[in-house]
């Protein structure tokens, strides 16, 4: 199999409220592209109401590398990361988690299977989380029961990251969601579309910093729910 020429990544991370996380996030990307000379870094401050817009305007001052992307108003984890989409230059594009739970030089392993395959335009990467709480576990099974049976495609660990595939993939979306269910959307239609998915093991860690800002309660859960299920039979009825 013939490999292709090095390929170029565009890493897009949406913050919201990550002021703690962001000076352990930045000094962990600086890491990242001093391994990698061919990866961009997206910071996409998603319409923060803390004190991310400035310490991300101290710090990135010196780091002209790293591009900064700014949200006016909070519309949803979609949102930010479709910004930092479209902001971004590479050929391969993702996104990854700003809380550290998953670490971003998990994308350079991610972007060898790119530079490994002879058709980069039919791959979609994801992350297969490891060393997560059982009851996560048990949620995500669940979910991805009922996303298997319901899209008639295999579904596993939908949330995991890093999410990467080709820009080619990205100008096929039609209405992408907004909200969390861009994760299910943009796995689910590469299913669709017949790219070939691969996954490599992640280390899933504790945040940093901070807490979650939807896995904090019951029923924080349940309306995550709530809103993954109205969003998956409105896919359904779309895909179908």
């Amino acid at each position: 199999m013939k490999k292709v020429d090095k390929l170029n990544l565009s890493l897009i991370i949406p913050c919201y409220n990550e002021a703690e996380n962001i000076p352990l996030l930045l000094r962990r990307c600086d890491e990242v592209l001093s391994q990698a000379s061919n990866i961009e870094i997206v910071i996409v401050d998603n319409g923060s109401t803390d004190n991310t817009p400035a310490i991300l305007d101290e710090l990135l001052v010196h780091k002209p590398y790293i591009v900064k992307v700014r949200v006016e108003l909070n519309q949803g984890y979609g949102y930010g990361i479709l910004a930092g989409l479209r902001a971004s230059s590479a050929e391969i594009i993702g996104w990854t988690h700003a809380d550290m739970q998953t670490d971003p030089a998990d994308a350079i392993k991610g972007l060898a299977l790119f530079e490994d395959s002879s058709k980069p335009t039919q791959l979609f990467v994801k992350g297969k989380r490891r060393g997560r709480p059982v009851l996560d576990i048990l949620f995500t099974i669940g979910m991805a029961i009922f996303e298997t049976f319901l899209l008639r495609r295999i579904m596993w660990d939908i949330n995991a990251q890093p999410t990467m595939f080709h820009r080619d993939f990205f100008t096929t979306w039609d209405s992408p969601p907004d909200d969390f269910s861009l994760d299910l959307y943009a796995y689910y239609l590469a299913k669709k579309s017949g790219l070939k998915i691969k996954r490599f093991p992640v280390l899933f860690s504790e945040r940093a910093y901070g807490t979650s800002h939807w896995n904090i309660s019951l029923v924080a859960k349940y309306k995550f729910i709530k809103r993954t299920l109205i969003y998956s039979f409105s896919l359904y009825r779309k895909m179908k």
